[in-house]
């Protein structure tokens, strides 16, 4: 059994979780590309709403957990006209992030442009990018050319 209750569920544990990012909001990042995938893959949907209970599982309470559902039917190639994607990056900005939770990180941003920048912003701030294959601290070398090969427009 884990000293770190929760950090074991879903299959990982991690030892990146410090109380500054627990003492900070946990923000499920929803996005679909098009209505018509919002219509046609609802399991992804579902997928990436349930993200929620990973971060509760890793010890945030479900009320210090905000979903940013507001691209959802909303290409990521720009973050032009993406409400969400640019009201996430003004609570990075904020500090009131401590951890971005998506299914991939190529849902957050498309352009090259847009993903360094959250990840410029997240490493200034100290918030953790957490995927289904991972937890990253894009303020660590490693983490970052990881975050970097994850993505596949950077």
């Amino acid at each position: 059994m884990s000293q770190h209750p929760g950090h074991e569920e879903w299959g990982w544990y991690t030892e990146k979780f410090r109380p500054q990012h627990m003492e900070r909001l946990a923000v499920v990042y929803v996005r679909q590309s098009t209505m018509q995938q919002v219509l046609e893959h609802q399991e992804s949907t579902r997928l990436q709403y349930g993200l929620v209970q990973r971060a509760v599982a890793w010890g945030w309470s479900e009320a210090r957990v905000l979903v940013i559902d507001d691209d959802l039917g909303r290409s990521g190639t720009s973050a032009e006209g993406r409400h969400g994607f640019q009201r996430l990056v003004a609570e990075v900005g904020l500090d009131h992030v401590g951890l971005i939770l998506g299914v991939e990180m190529a849902r957050l941003a498309r352009s090259s442009k847009d993903w360094h920048q959250l990840l410029e912003i997240c490493a200034l701030f100290g918030t953790l990018i957490a995927d289904l294959d991972g937890i990253y601290d894009p303020s660590q070398y490693n983490d970052r050319l990881l975050l970097g090969l994850n993505n596949p427009h950077s």
